[in-house]
């Protein structure tokens, strides 16, 4: 789950700054997202590695150089094969140019792969605390402290993020079920841009990409995926086309007082603005006509809260000055509580609403001197 063929991704990347105070800062914005969007450290992980600290002890483990590449993508796979298979991919000696390592080493770097924090790596590897690489590794986990996101970090030794370019702090974060593919990933790739600036473009870089496919499974699985679609409180109908200017008027008067509307671009009667209210979801519809216009006011109707003086039954309906429509709300409420109507304050769901948005009750009447 969380593939698709194309999708949007969040992109931060920290360009100049050599120090792991930069990867601090990108793994306190993943966790941050994540915290502001209801997902918590018992939820979701990162995992922290550095591939400066990897190379160290496998290169102390006796693995050559030039094999170090190909020992990572093999470490690489350790979540999905496991130790085991781990081990005879690292031993194996068959092939045209096997890594065949000894099987001692083999043990050395599943040992490291298998360690909890920094410091249990730097023992199993055989290298001091103070050995440059752990010392920054430490210090990230520290800073990560001093950010308040260090209940969203774990060291995992395992990994090393596939591409080559990476050269220091990598890192990906994950879901605890380990249901999901990884949900971001990033981290240190100082050369990279040697690749289009020559030798001399040697300018540190760290960054990570999150898309959004994952986190949105996520989101779903749990509940928590707000609901984006748009929101019409707000429907506006002008009685005619003499009416359109007018219309427009209303409509950027709502606009004004914090409500989202629909405006028709052509005349609708009342009945027709009833069904486009309903199927936009609208809870008001705003009648612009001829005579309640030029007495400076806009008739409007409230598809939700009935009044029960009313005969049939039919919504609140209150012919509100056009200057007062920063208002309407507290004027729509006031006319309510005025009749005796149970107020529904906007935005709220309820039965009423729902029977609105399947469509206009029977009988819907709006009262007019135009006729409508």
């Amino acid at each position: 789950r969380g593939r698709k063929r194309e999708h949007y991704q969040w992109n931060m990347d920290i360009v100049g700054e050599p120090g792991v105070a930069a990867e601090a800062e990108l793994l306190a914005a993943v966790a941050r997202f994540f915290s502001r969007i209801g997902v918590g450290p018992d939820v979701v992980g990162i995992r922290v590695n550095s591939r400066r600290v990897l190379d160290v002890a496998v290169a102390k483990a006796g693995v050559p150089k030039s094999k170090f590449a190909r020992v990572c993508v093999i470490i690489d796979k350790l979540d999905k094969i496991g130790a085991c298979a781990v081990k005879e991919l690292l031993t194996d000696a068959s092939g045209e140019d096997p890594l065949a390592l000894p099987a001692e080493t083999a043990d050395v770097i599943l040992a490291c792969l298998a360690a909890g924090s920094v410091d249990e790596f730097a023992a199993a590897a055989g290298l001091p605390r103070t050995d440059p690489a752990i010392a920054e590794l430490g210090q990230l986990f520290e800073l990560a402290e001093s950010y308040g996101v260090r209940d969203y970090l774990d060291f995992d030794a395992s990994v090393v993020r596939g591409l080559a370019y990476y050269t220091g702090v990598v890192f990906e974060a994950f879901d605890k079920k380990g249901e999901l593919r990884a949900i971001a990933g990033g981290g240190r790739y100082d050369r990279l841009l040697e690749l289009y600036g020559g030798e001399k473009c040697q300018i540190p870089c760290c960054g990570f990409g999150f898309g959004d496919c994952v986190v949105v499974e996520l989101l779903k699985e749990r509940g928590l995926l707000p609901d984006a679609r748009p929101k019409v409180d707000a429907m506006v109908a002008p009685f005619d086309a003499s009416m359109q200017g007018p219309a427009v008027s209303v409509a950027a008067a709502l606009r004004k007082a914090g409500l989202g509307v629909d405006a028709a671009l052509a005349a609708c009667k009342a009945r027709k603005a009833f069904d486009v209210a309903s199927r936009r979801g609208a809870r008001l519809v705003a009648f612009v006509g001829p005579g309640e216009w030029s007495r400076g006011l806009v008739r409007i109707k409230d598809m939700v809260v009935k009044d029960p003086t009313s005969d049939p039954v039919d919504g609140i309906q209150v012919d509100v000055p056009f200057a007062e429509l920063s208002a309407v709300v507290a004027k729509m409420e006031a006319a309510a509580r005025a009749v005796g109507a149970a107020w529904v304050p906007l935005g709220v769901s309820t039965a009423a609403s729902a029977s609105a948005a399947s469509g206009p009750a029977a009988g819907a009447v709006l009262a007019s001197g135009n006729g409508v």
